[in-house]
């Protein structure tokens, strides 16, 4: 092989490697729901997507003042944008969230500020069940009285 092929071809290689790949396809599951990704962009271990199809992934919107859900901005650090792409494995980092990959499948599990409120509160939601008498039984109707919640699934 001629040095000028050879180095052709290595550069060629060397630029392929370094070069984030954005041809690829993922799945990503978040919430009970499935997502595909027709375009998306892999960096050492971290998935970027489009900015435009964040909704479509976890509700959020990109917006100035951060990423955004209903009420709720969280402010996104400039190394979690690059253009049009988002860098969602990064992003799910910041927030705690678990994030697991395999096979062009991404799984993210619950993120802890939108489920937070239950857990810092300590207030569970209000439920009804019958009670040994068949009267129907709201939480609620124990508001400030401690109460001991046993639950049995056959599963």
């Amino acid at each position: 092989m001629k040095r000028r092929d050879f180095l052709l071809t290595s550069t060629g290689a060397a630029a392929a490697f370094a070069a984030p790949s954005t041809s690829m396809t993922a799945t990503v599951l978040y919430n009970d729901h499935a997502t595909k990704l027709d375009k998306i962009r892999l960096d050492a271990n971290d998935l970027w997507v489009q900015a435009a199809d964040l909704p479509r992934i976890n509700e959020f919107e990109l917006k100035p003042e951060g990423a955004c859900r209903a009420d709720m901005c969280i402010p996104v650090a400039k190394n979690l944008r690059s253009g049009e792409w988002f860098n969602l494995s990064g992003f799910a980092r910041k927030l705690g969230e678990t994030v697991v990959t395999d096979s062009g499948v991404w799984s993210f599990g619950e993120i802890p500020v939108v489920r937070g409120s239950f857990y810092n509160s300590r207030m569970a939601p209000d439920f009804a069940a019958l009670d040994r008498k068949g009267r129907v039984a709201h939480l609620s109707d124990f508001r400030g009285k401690k109460v001991l919640v046993v639950t049995w699934a056959s599963w």
